[in-house]
């Protein structure tokens, strides 16, 4: 780090990248809070020596540019650093999510290409388990704490110098590799260069209003792209990321009042946790500016309660990982309406209208757009899209056409430019924020000695907004408990996948071809409510 800011120090690195980005936040915020994580706090100008020692240990280990860098953590300070790695180094991240069974994470691993892999306290174990399955791995470096058999991350920054690395990037070099999953429940990855995820951040930054010396608590996970792309909005705008490993509602609420907290991001199971506390009013929020949730619809009861303690902050975002995520947001401005007629109530249950910079149509079964109050498939265009999915080519060119994303969402808009989602990819559940493929969980139930035949589908949840919910024929003779068959499940399969209720019955609808008819089940669920079964 320069003795002193000069503006030839400050254009070292190329104008739109993320190295830009960081090393400009060092030299002019040097001493402003990047990062709280518990007791530790670290500046802008900490943050990018500390980066540094990174890649110059990367480099001695033999870890080049444009090779892939894997991290297997829960959101930690370590975690945050990785990210600022790759973005100045010319690395490409990828998060994987640690929920996922060790067969899952040996597939997405080696489909990665990762050559290190950074692996959090938790995953430790399960990191070892899986090192003989993982040819193409060669370091293992372990994040919060030293364990045998991987190289110690507090050993690299000791041992490396903090100055700044004789490395260049460009706009178009890749940055991050976000992972989704198909209908059948394979992965398959995002990927990103340094412009896309800076055109991204540029539009939360206006749609959230931040600014320098904002400070967010980060509660959404960094493997997903909604905890990505909050990360990355703070760090353009030398904000602080308050970063929270797991959530606790009463710990969050600590942490805005001692932190004097002005942003945060959620999922409404988030708040209704937050709100169900009985000593809510105990707790200090008045510093809080902005609300911003997403990833699933948000119930309109906790909404109200919500603005009524919090005031009328809350805004909501749609995206997904293919998009970067930015696709269309509802104002907070938007959500000011709950003492209006119903008629303009409604907008609360759309997607919002669609975010600067992002072109959106309603695309009908020919292929053609279609009007207002019409149902199709939402495409998407914008710069901040991904640019393919990571090594599957046929893939990329059946999502992206003539250079619209095709995001498998089906809905409308309004004469207004609001978007309502119809439907979500295929028969997905969002339940607590994440998504699950109902396939995936019925070939783990056909699997039971007992079950005949299984349909999952999402039912209204308090809590989850969405729970993952069986509903399964038993083989003549066989007989099962609903608690038999969830025990087996968390066997097999991740746990928020797993379903939380299981319903049996003695013939599941089917239409002449023999398909089953999941609309009949979900009816009887959410009918009388928004959402379209």
């Amino acid at each position: 780090m320069p003795k002193r800011l000069s503006l030839k120090e400050l254009s070292r690195y190329n104008v739109g990248t993320w190295a830009d980005i960081i090393y400009r936040n060092a030299l002019l915020y040097p001493n402003q809070e990047a990062f709280v994580y518990g007791d530790t706090r670290i500046t802008f100008a900490d943050f990018n020596t500390r980066i540094n020692k990174l890649i110059h240990a990367l480099h001695k280990m033999g870890v080049k540019k444009g090779d892939v860098l894997g991290i297997l953590s829960w959101s930690c300070l370590q975690f945050a650093e990785v990210y600022g790695l790759t973005m100045k180094g010319g690395f490409i991240a990828s998060p994987f999510n640690p929920r996922l069974r060790e067969d899952d994470l040996e597939y997405i691993i080696n489909y990665s290409e990762a050559n290190t892999i950074f692996v959090g306290q938790e995953l430790l174990e399960v990191a070892n388990s899986l090192k003989k399955r993982l040819p193409k791995v060669k370091n293992f470096i372990s994040l919060e704490t030293a364990a045998p058999g991987m190289t110690a991350y507090d050993d690299l920054l000791a041992s490396n110098p903090g100055e700044e690395p004789d490395i260049q990037l460009d706009e178009d070099d890749p940055v991050c590799i976000i992972y989704t999953s198909g209908t059948t429940g394979v992965p398959r990855g995002a990927l990103y260069t340094q412009r896309r995820f800076i055109e991204d951040s540029k539009i939360l930054v206006i749609d959230m209003g931040l600014q320098t010396g904002h400070r967010r608590v980060q509660i959404t996970p960094l493997f997903h792209i909604a905890g990505n792309t909050h990360f990355r909005s703070s760090l353009y705008t030398a904000g602080c990321n308050i970063i929270v490993k797991f959530f606790d509602a009463a710990e969050t609420l600590e942490i805005i009042q001692r932190e004097k907290a002005t942003h945060m991001d959620f999922v409404p199971t988030h708040l209704a946790a937050m709100l169900n506390l009985p000593d809510l009013d105990k707790y200090d929020i008045s510093s809080m500016k902005f609300l911003w949730y997403g990833a699933s619809p948000m119930p309109l009861e906790v909404l109200k309660k919500g603005m009524k303690v919090f005031g009328p902050i809350f805004a909501q975002g749609y995206g997904q990982s293919e998009s970067g995520p930015a696709i269309s947001h509802l104002s907070k401005e938007d959500h000011n309406v709950l003492d209006r007629p119903a008629k303009e109530q409604k907008k609360l249950s759309s997607a919002g209208r669609p975010d600067i910079g992002v072109q959106v149509k309603i695309i009908g079964e020919k292929g053609k757009d279609v009007g207002p109050g019409e149902v199709g498939e939402i495409a998407v265009r914008s710069k901040q899209t991904m640019v393919e999915y990571w090594k599957k080519p046929e893939e990329t060119k059946a999502t992206l056409v003539n250079g619209w994303l095709h995001t498998g969402d089906m809905g409308y808009y309004d004469e207004e430019g609001y978007i309502y989602i119809a439907d979500r990819k295929k028969d997905m559940i969002i339940t607590g924020g994440e998504n699950v493929y109902p396939r995936e969980v019925e070939e783990v139930l056909y699997r039971h000695p007992a079950v005949l035949e299984a349909a999952v589908i999402g039912v209204p949840d308090e809590y989850w907004v969405e729970r993952v919910h069986a509903v399964v024929t038993t083989k003549k003779g066989a007989k099962a408990t609903a608690e038999e068959i969830i025990a087996f499940c968390k066997k097999n399969i991740a746990g928020y996948k797993t379903p939380k209720s299981i319903e049996f019955v003695d013939a599941l609808p089917k239409n002449p071809a023999g398909k089953i008819l999941k609309r009949e089940l979900r009816d009887k669920y959410w009918k009388g409510t928004q959402k379209k079964s």
